[in-house]
């Protein structure tokens, strides 16, 4: 009678466990992609190093920081999925948390982006900095919530959320590093602009040389 019980609980949990189990090779995929990009944003901030005049903590924090952040939830959202689990509600929890600090740090975010004064963001930058990661962090949180009662309906907003983080994340990643590029070639030509070419064609008027030193 016992080993009956025991079989049956065993079927039951894994009955319960297995819209998880579908998932596994979704989130190994988004959670390596999330990890390996990862490494695109220290790139990132190698390059704003390197920018003159150089950005601010908060410009940084408003908008490099984030997308670390982003990477790094989508990492963990997706280890808690594919952790062998022996009911739905640790992972609930866990997902809900990340929904919860998600949504916390969007706060924070926002509250960075408008004290910074290095850039003024447009439109597309509050869509991808603060409206789509909202959106993400609501879907990861709802969808958490569900995760007890119906698992294989409530698994779909949370895998298209934490992929919506990555490509949150590798958008805002391309997006810097274009500006930074654009930025470094309007510097490097600003001195031609001080400085132009005569019209007539004719060279333009040298500094003499040092005494003893011969003048190309």
């Amino acid at each position: 009678m016992a080993e009956r019980r025991g079989r049956h609980i065993l079927r039951m949990t894994e009955t319960i466990l297995a819209p998880l189990a579908g998932w596994e090779s979704y989130y190994v995929i988004v959670g390596s992609s999330a990890a390996a990009l990862t490494g695109l944003q220290f790139v990132v901030i190698a390059l704003v190093a390197d920018l003159r005049p150089r950005s601010s903590n908060e410009t940084i924090d408003a908008f490099a920081t984030p997308t670390i952040v982003h990477f790094c939830l989508a990492l963990l959202t997706a280890a808690v999925l594919s952790a062998p689990w022996r009911t739905l509600l640790g992972p609930a929890l866990s997902v809900a948390a990340v929904g919860l600090g998600g949504l916390f740090y969007e706060a924070i975010v926002i509250r960075r982006a408008r004290r910074q004064r290095d850039y003024k963001p447009v439109f597309e930058d509050w869509l991808w900095h603060t409206i789509l990661p909202i959106i993400a962090y609501v879907a990861i949180l709802g969808g958490a919530s569900a995760l007890v009662a119906d698992a294989a309906d409530a698994l779909f907003p949370i895998a298209a959320a934490t992929l919506l983080l990555v490509f949150i994340g590798i958008h805002n990643a391309w997006d810097t590093v274009t500006y930074i590029t654009l930025e470094q070639l309007r510097q490097r030509d600003r001195p031609s602009e001080l400085n132009p070419a005569p019209s007539d064609g004719a060279s333009p008027t040298r500094a003499p040389a040092p005494e003893g030193v011969k003048a190309p």
